[in-house]
C-alpha cells in the first residue's frame, strides 16, 4: 500500500485506514510507539508497564459497569 502525507495544521499526518486499526486493536486512545530503523518507520501499538495495564483495564471494567458501580456507591 503506498500512501501520501497529509497536511494536519502545520505538520505532515498519514491516515490509516479502519480495517488495519481494527486489525491491529487500535483506537483514538491507544498509545503508539514511533521508532525508525534510519530507513522506515515502525509504528505499533505501545506495550504498557504493569501499572498501567492495570490502568487501562479498570478504565474499561468501570467503563462498561459505571451504572451499577454507582448504585453499589450508594
Amino acid at each position: 500500500m503506498i500512501k501520501k502525507l497529509s497536511v494536519v495544521g502545520n505538520s505532515l499526518g498519514l491516515i490509516i485506514e479502519r480495517p488495519i486499526l481494527e486489525l491491529l486493536d487500535i483506537t483514538k486512545d491507544t498509545p503508539l510507539e514511533i521508532k525508525t530503523d534510519g530507513e522506515a518507520l515502525i509504528i505499533r501499538p505501545a506495550r504498557l508497564g504493569a501499572r498501567d495495564r492495570i490502568r487501562e483495564s479498570t478504565r474499561r471494567m468501570m467503563a462498561v459497569h459505571d451504572e451499577t458501580l454507582r448504585k453499589l456507591a450508594r
